[in-house]
């Protein structure tokens, strides 16, 4: 399909984070029943090259990946897409303290195999740097062109369509101004028309929301007016103007834990497409937690809390002096140890359990992500 004839006036695009095998098989299911486009958005800490070691979910590589997704998606609804592709996006690369040369090379490998392996939007994100230092807008530029020149010259040679999406994701909580994106996509815009490539299809737009926690303290949700900024609803609307005149596609990062009020303001508000992940993997979680509750396992229960608040993945979804307390920390980081080998161990026995009550666990958590990426569908217009 062409992606770029997805793209409709009154709809949003919905990308779809692969949290886990339950979640990816979510959204095959969903976007195959009801028949509608799904971008299914990969981060390199999720899904990965071999070499690059794969990624935490189901452990993974980007070929393994892609062909399970190949093998549910019977009606060839699912995008594959990569979602912030680029230097130190891998924990590998942060681990073994890559410089920039060694991380700018895994880079283009993981890239490399996104391509090969039918991934159709690739998201370079230049934005970090080692240490996770703050990269300047020139350097950034400067690693994105040189991905950029490299994806495409290797999408040529293999006789690939591949579409691109820039910007990054700082996550503020506000939106951009339309100097700071005039200011992108000119340069951008100028190295193609030098260098004969394609423009971009999407550009990455700080639309007022910021995930934090299990929720969304953008200023997208807020009811009062934020000093110094415009409303959403009118600063948005001049950020897609000026796409619609530069001719690229307006994309939200962060949509997770919106208000339904708000997600039926996206294709109002004339917003292409958004990114939801960790809403997902937070849902499959909750429900773990309610059926091991409802059905009296304390003691899976427990081990499962222990196991996901040991992993300290929620760390970097905490606020300053967060209130949060340690089951709550555990719901956050659940999804990042669905793939552990202790988590294994333990969900065989709870998958064993609940088979004997004849009860498909699986099956059950799967359903409630279901419910969940059609909540976004629904609200975006994807389905009636």
């Amino acid at each position: 399909m062409k992606v770029e004839n997805l793209i409709k006036p009154d709809k949003t695009l919905l990308g779809v984070g692969p949290m886990s095998l339950n979640c990816v098989k979510a959204a095959s299911e969903v976007s195959n029943k009801f028949k509608f486009p799904l971008m299914l958005i990969a981060s390199r800490r999720q899904i990965d090259s071999a070499e690059n070691g794969g990624g935490y979910v189901n452990n993974w590589n980007t070929k393994e990946y892609s062909n399970f997704v190949k093998s549910l998606d019977k009606k060839k609804q699912i995008i594959l897409a990569r979602d912030h592709g680029g230097p130190w996006q891998n924990n590998i690369e942060i681990k073994k303290k890559y410089n920039l040369r060694q991380a700018m090379e895994s880079a283009k490998k993981s890239f490399e195999e996104d391509i090969l392996n039918n991934f159709e939007i690739i998201h370079i994100d230049t934005s970090i740097g080692n240490n996770n230092k703050t990269v300047s807008v020139k350097n950034s530029l400067s690693r994105f062109y040189e991905l950029f020149e490299h994806c495409n010259i290797f999408a040529k040679k293999n006789k690939k369509k591949i579409y691109f999406e820039i910007g990054t994701e700082e996550q503020s909580g506000t939106t951009n101004t339309p100097e700071e994106l005039n200011y992108t996509l000119q340069k951008i815009f100028s190295f193609c028309k030098k260098k004969k490539f394609e423009k971009p299809l999407f550009v990455v737009i700080q639309s007022g929301t910021k995930v934090v926690e299990m929720r969304n303290i953008g200023s997208f949700e807020s009811p009062l007016r934020i000093e110094n900024e415009l409303p959403v609803e009118i600063q948005l609307p001049k950020m897609i103007e000026i796409c619609k005149k530069n001719k690229i596609y307006m994309k939200e990062h962060n949509g997770d834990y919106l208000s339904n009020k708000s997600l039926s303001l996206h294709p109002k508000l004339g917003i292409h497409a958004a990114n939801v992940a960790p809403e997902f993997g937070v849902v499959e979680t909750r429900g773990l937690v309610e059926i091991l509750k409802k059905n009296k396992q304390t003691k899976f229960l427990e081990e499962f809390y222990e196991i996901s608040y040991n992993s300290k993945k929620w760390k970097k979804w905490l606020v300053p002096n967060s209130k949060t307390n340690k089951i709550e920390k555990a719901i956050i980081s659940g999804h990042y140890v669905f793939s552990d080998e202790k988590f294994v161990i333990l969900n065989d026995k709870i998958t064993n359990y609940f088979s004997k009550k004849n009860i498909n666990l699986n099956k059950y958590l799967q359903k409630c992500v279901e419910k969940s990426i059609l909540r976004y569908a629904k609200n975006f217009n994807l389905v009636k």
